[in-house]
């Protein structure tokens, strides 16, 4: 690929933050969700410090591009990080809290549970950097990791865009759902196990 890619570590959180944050600027739903960006910035932040409680949070060298899974056996949030969403929300998003908390429920609700399997729940680059396939490699590299374990895979593509990038490695539509108010559609994407 010509650039190194290890797994983020906690003390690279920051850097991971600023280029999901970079990434997601002008995506549809999450724009939609927190249209101040930093109140969308402090939702990454949440939601990749607690992806870091396990190593399978790669990027490249230079931060160029990000990938943010959780393993079959993990969660998005833990415990205590799910408990306080419904302040946060309110923190972040005031008078929309509900409206946004529906969303995140529409995801959970959406992401099929009937086999083990990896999450992607982020994949970013930066603006520099897009079109030079950098993301699309990282998450080739990634699932064959995950081939190695004979494990399937999901995603959700939050901006319609992408889809196709998704199904050039092998990801397929198996659901779809809007945000409220007719908001814009997230596509769950489904790749099988190799």
């Amino acid at each position: 690929m010509g650039f190194a890619i290890s797994a983020a570590t906690n003390t690279e959180a920051s850097r991971v933050i600023d280029v999901v944050s970079e990434a997601f600027l002008d995506d549809p739903t999450w724009s939609w969700a927190f249209p101040d960006p930093a109140a969308r910035r402090s939702w990454w932040t949440l939601c990749i410090q607690e992806a870091l409680r396990y190593p399978w949070t790669f990027k490249t060298e230079g931060y160029e591009t990000v990938s943010v899974w959780i393993p079959p056996d993990g969660t998005e949030l833990s415990y205590e990080a799910e408990l306080g969403v419904p302040d946060r929300l309110v923190d972040l998003v005031g008078s929309r809290a509900a409206e946004v908390g529906e969303l995140l429920d529409r995801f959970g609700r959406a992401h099929p549970r009937h086999e083990p399997h990896y999450y992607l729940s982020l994949l970013g680059t930066k603006n520099e950097h897009r079109g030079q396939g950098l993301g699309i490699a990282l998450l080739q590299e990634n699932l064959t990791r995950i081939d190695v374990e004979h494990m399937p895979a999901y995603l959700e593509s939050s901006n319609p865009n992408n889809n196709h990038r998704y199904e050039s490695v092998g990801f397929a539509a198996v659901t779809a759902f809007q945000a409220p108010g007719n908001g814009p559609t997230v596509t769950g994407m489904w790749r099988n196990r190799r």
